[in-house]
């Protein structure tokens, strides 16, 4: 008897649409070759509610995300929506309080670049040479995205005062601590933690933390690096770097540098877990790291990889299907040894071909049969 999951699709603003498309034709796929079933919930969020709904995160998508096995995101955002009050924008009324809503604390985004697309990043080829594999492991309810108070004052004298807060529990670094020690351990059992401890308060905390918590794994080797260098270090040694754990903003930046260095934010998927469901599992939201590309949506050229890597990440973290997020990563991975590329990985190499959205999608399905 084949099994139901049941998944709350958000395909949002943009490119999201489309290469949210090519994605679930990914997912019908494999529901054929695992005798599995998936129901797809389709809702509005980001730009595309407001238009519709009247803000970027209705009831009845929480609604269908809560009664989901999963989430798969596109993404939200762009300048039509840009002069609204910022808590109502798209990625500041729907994705960070998705986020928070569903305990979202832990963000996955392994940045990979192919042997067969080191031609396609900007840093010098001997640096990438043979291709890489790092995992960034970012805590994602903490920091100056969520701390209090948050303020915007006019002085008596006309100037302008902001005030964002960065906030750390201990607990909160403990609890990401623990999902990238394990991480690690799962792969070269090496671990970069990145932080500001000569510099942030937080990151004293954060350091000492990290050390705590990695006297119950001893079989990992703890380094420790300050983010200025870390982000120097991606470019100058990317093959350096096994798994990265860090807070919330320093984990934004260097997770996009990290897929740059790989290729295109195109290339780079991202989970962000929640409550654990057993057996290793999480409730967990799945999306590419791109936005949503305004210049380009509606045009069909989109990279389509990052989302239906998203897939690969959703079936191996909330469904605990393995064997068949395996078998997607390694379609992508024959496609782009086949030499197929979108607009945004494309260098004219020889052997080479330009593909638009759908033709990338196409290309994966067919290896993936």
């Amino acid at each position: 008897m084949s099994r139901t999951f049941k998944i709350a699709v958000l395909p949002g603003d943009g490119i999201g649409p489309e290469v949210m498309q090519e994605a679930l034709k990914v997912l019908d796929v494999i529901a054929a070759k695992a005798d599995v079933k998936f129901e797809f919930n389709h809702q509005l969020v980001g730009g595309a509610a407001i238009d519709e709904k009247g803000k970027a995160l209705p009831a009845e998508t929480v609604a269908a995300c809560e009664a989901s096995d999963a989430i798969l995101f596109g993404s939200v955002g762009g300048p039509k929506w840009e002069k609204l009050p910022p808590n109502e924008q798209p990625e500041r009324g729907a994705l960070l309080p998705l986020r928070k809503h569903f305990g979202l604390f832990a963000n996955l985004r392994p940045g990979i670049c192919y042997p067969a697309l080191t031609s396609s990043s900007p840093v010098r080829a001997d640096l990438v040479e043979g291709g890489f594999d790092v995992l960034c492991v970012r805590e994602l309810t903490g920091g100056l995205y969520f701390g209090q108070p948050k303020s915007r004052t006019t002085l008596p004298d006309g100037d302008i005062e902001v005030i964002d807060t960065m906030v750390y529990k201990k607990s909160e670094i403990e609890r990401i601590g623990h999902v990238a020690f394990k991480a690690a351990q799962g792969r070269s059992k090496r671990l970069t933690s990145v932080d500001k401890a000569n510099v942030l308060t937080n990151s004293v905390l954060w350091r000492e933390t990290m050390v705590e918590v990695s006297k119950q794994y001893p079989d990992v080797k703890l380094d420790h690096l300050y983010v200025d260098n870390a982000a120097m270090q991606l470019i100058k040694a990317p093959r350096s770097f096994d798994v990265m754990v860090t807070e919330n903003l320093f984990g934004d930046i260097l997770s996009d540098e990290m897929a740059m260095i790989a290729g295109s934010l195109g290339m780079l998927a991202s989970a962000s877990l929640g409550k654990p469901k057993g057996d290793g599992l999480y409730f967990g939201l799945f999306e590419p790291s791109g936005g949503t590309a305004p210049d380009i949506a509606g045009m069909g050229i989109a990279n389509p990889i990052a989302q239906i890597l998203s897939t690969a990440l959703l079936l191996r973290f909330a469904l605990g299907l393995e064997k068949e997020a395996q078998s997607i990563e390694a379609a992508v991975k024959q496609a782009i040894e086949d030499g197929l590329r979108t607009g945004d990985i494309f260098t004219n190499a020889p052997g080479t071909r330009k593909v638009n959205t759908a033709e990338m999608g196409a290309a994966i399905i067919e290896r993936l049969k």
